[in-house]
């Protein structure tokens, strides 16, 4: 089974973009990220006539998420528990049906910039750097229940983390941003201890491997990346990897999204 996630930046602007790789990297499942539309825009008939089952969490202009299965879906949950105020369209989940069931949830974990600090260093309640580590600890919470129910699970998409220096080209220069900052680091690593595999560091070591290249500077062109999207598996899923890749020249092809998909391969 070929999972993949993909931080798309609008379907809208991606509406040629998207299918053109789908038709050629054939996977079985994708989780979408920043599809910036309401569920009753997604364009879902350029999906289902390639064969897939779609299911949405939109919201309009900002964020929102979507599964498309070449699978059945069942048991399908839309928003992160832990917060029943939260309006932001950040998590999906489904259940995969193929020949062993797998819990597959998607996520767009906050930004989380600016970084607002009180003068003791902690966050500013209210500011989006809480917010952003207040969802990843809601997160672990929902990271603790998968681990219980003992089947095979994944959370994978968008972490805007960088987990380790290495995962950028000039760590630098993010030392103080939000996708880098100790707390964001020790937040995404606490959830990791839990007992996690990151899929990508499992099959590939060192640096040089980057999933996001800004718009701006000239980024794509020096190669001045960082490594933000990711796939974190349970014990049962981590026994199953076979791969995971990065399709890194999908960042350089006409209108492309700022991220290229992330995918691992299953053996399920």
């Amino acid at each position: 089974m070929k999972i993949a996630t993909f931080n798309i930046n609008g379907i809208k602007a991606r509406a040629n973009a998207l299918p053109d790789w789908l038709d050629e990297a054939q996977p079985d499942v994708v989780l979408l990220q920043e599809i910036k539309s309401v569920d009753e825009a997604f364009p879902r008939e350029i999906f289902e006539e390639r064969g897939y089952n779609v299911e949405t969490h939109g919201q309009k202009s900002f964020n929102g998420v979507a599964i498309l299965s070449k699978l059945p879906l069942e048991d399908v949950s839309r928003g992160l528990p832990g917060d029943d105020s939260d309006e932001q369209a950040r998590w999906i989940e489904a259940t995969v049906i193929g020949k062993q069931a797998i819990r597959i949830c998607g996520l767009y974990l906050p930004n989380g910039n600016p970084v607002e600090l009180t003068d003791d260093g902690s966050p500013v309640p209210g500011g989006k750097y809480a917010y952003k580590l207040a969802w990843m600890e809601r997160l672990r919470n929902r990271a603790k229940d998968l681990l219980a129910d003992e089947m095979p699970a994944l959370m994978a998409g968008d972490y805007n983390i960088i987990p380790q220096p290495e995962d950028a080209k000039r760590p630098e220069a993010w030392a103080e941003d939000a996708l880098h900052r100790p707390e964001s680091r020790a937040a995404f690593q606490r959830i990791v201890n839990l007992g996690f595999t990151e899929a990508f560091r499992a099959r590939h070591q060192g640096p040089g491997h980057y999933s996001f290249w800004d718009y701006q500077a000239g980024a794509w062109n020096r190669n001045d990346g960082i490594r933000i999207d990711h796939f974190l598996l349970t014990p049962q899923a981590a026994d199953l990897l076979t791969d995971c890749q990065i399709d890194k020249d999908v960042r350089g092809r006409e209108k492309p999204s700022d991220h290229v998909p992330v995918w691992v391969e299953l053996d399920i």
